[in-house]
């Protein structure tokens, strides 16, 4: 079998050449998860569990900036990115150690009529088994540390398969786990192309399947799982920004330009649409314009880059041609609309694309922001809702009613007020609704969405 290459998205360097895995061991890896989650005399006890996520996320900190720059160089996210990526990475694990003694039961009451007295009944929460992984390429550290850290924290037995493009940043977490003191059996990286992952996913051995990528892939999987297999899918979205006339330009426009750019709109809740009122519109458009021209792109281990490459050279294209299919049908390109070279494309802003252009209803994936001009702002809303992603949006307004109306009206699982639609902290629920998605994210709900609760009732008469 030939080795796995990793190259640099940026200047298509060969990083390193790994060994892909073979359905050997794939079967391997299964056997042995599967029996450890069934032996109870194995399972590692919290405060064990939570000792080595403590220890690990101390060398992730320590290492932090070698890790970062293999980030940045395999992912092709600015190493001013990568750096806060790590960082995170960092919070999360010990998040995830400090969370543990928050995956509880609760007591069930009893005595409530004659057939439930002398009874004490109560739940726990239990590991649910063989967790499965799969994750995407665009925050190659952290997006690992959401998927494998909860099911180490709760006791699972976890399989991961990272993005064929970023494995490094997956084997550095996995290791600083192993020295750390987590037992290999508990954590195993496999590096597998489809056929084969498709075939881990589906193994009636699976017990809960964890999915970061794209809505066709992840929506085919669940569709294969075995019958009982729970899953969460955290796809993309087209993330709406409604921009009232009461909102602060000066304040927004770093915010919205930071969202829309940031890993060169690589990022499934980037901000993607922005509705702004009639009156404000063209100033927004010329600030916008203004300072995307001013962003530095290039290489993402240039301390002063900005924006770095689209993680392959087919997606530069893609990107181009759904920017030409908008300027076609009559938008007005403020500012980029071309290719930098093979890997970057130019930061991108878009007055007035038609709702049915493909950069309008569906998730782009680059660094385009589109604005479109409204006069009701309900009608905006619902021009915002009308498409079947629904991840993060956001509203700008200094009317706090407005504002507050408006978030009620978005169809989304979270929507900023007067921030960029990309916010978001390790320890907050993250998810997708509709077509982004299914199950919730963030380090505890990861942890509960892994356990499953248990009742144990005692007739308490006959004890003692």
């Amino acid at each position: 079998m030939n080795p796995l290459k990793v190259y640099s998205p940026y200047n298509k360097n060969i990083i390193r050449e790994l060994p892909l895995n073979s359905q050997t061991d794939l079967e391997k890896a299964l056997s042995e998860a599967s029996a450890l989650a069934k032996d109870p005399d194995r399972t590692l006890p919290p405060f064990q569990r939570m000792e080595i996520l403590e220890r690990c996320a101390n060398l992730v900190e320590q290492r932090l900036e070698d890790y970062a720059r293999q980030a940045a160089e395999e992912g092709g996210k600015p190493l001013i990115d990568s750096r806060v990526e790590l960082k995170r990475a960092v919070q999360g694990i010990r998040e995830a150690a400090r969370s543990v003694n928050r995956v509880t039961g609760h007591e069930i009451p009893m005595g409530l009529t004659p057939s439930s007295t002398q009874r004490l009944a109560f739940t726990q929460r239990e590991p649910i088994g063989v967790v499965v992984a799969v994750s995407a390429f665009n925050h190659p550290f952290n997006l690992i540390v959401h998927q494998v850290v909860p099911a180490v924290a709760v006791g699972c037995p976890v399989i991961v398969k990272p993005a064929l493009t970023t494995p490094i940043s997956c084997f550095n977490l996995v290791d600083c786990l192993y020295e750390a003191g987590l037992p290999e059996d508990f954590c195993r990286v496999l590096l597998l192309e489809n056929e084969l992952s498709e075939k881990l996913v589906t193994d009636s051995r699976v017990d809960f399947f964890s999915f970061i990528g794209s809505a066709k892939v992840g929506w085919w999987l669940r569709s294969r799982l075995s019958p009982g297999t729970r899953c969460t899918l955290e796809h993309g979205g087209a993330a709406p920004v409604i921009f009232t006339p009461s909102a602060n330009l000066d304040s927004a426009l770093p915010l919205l330009i930071k969202g829309g750019f940031y890993h060169a709109g690589q990022v499934c809740v980037s901000v993607q649409r922005v509705f702004a009122h009639e009156d404000v519109v063209a100033r927004l458009g010329e600030g916008l314009t203004t300072m995307a021209q001013s962003l530095k792109v290039g290489d993402p281990l240039n301390e002063n880059t900005e924006v770095g490459p689209l993680i392959l050279e087919r997606e530069v294209d893609r990107v181009h041609e759904w920017v030409e299919e908008a300027r076609q049908s009559g938008a007005k390109i403020l500012c980029g609309g071309k290719k930098l070279n093979e890997t970057c494309y130019v930061p991108t802003v878009i007055l007035n694309p038609p709702d049915s252009a493909r950069v309008s209803c569906s998730e782009i994936f680059g660094p385009v922001i589109n604005v479109y001009t409204y006069t009701d702002r309900k009608e905006a809303i619902a021009r915002a809702n009308a498409i079947p992603y629904s991840f993060q949006a956001a509203v700008f307004s200094k009317d706090i009613d407005e504002a507050l109306d408006t978030a009620n009206r978005l169809n989304a699982s979270a929507v900023m007020v007067n921030d960029h639609t990309a916010f978001r902290v390790d320890w907050m629920p993250f998810a997708g609704r509709r077509e982004s998605g299914l199950g919730v994210g963030g380090i505890l709900p990861s942890m509960m969405e892994m356990t499953e609760e248990k009742m144990i009732v005692f007739k308490s008469d006959l004890i003692g």
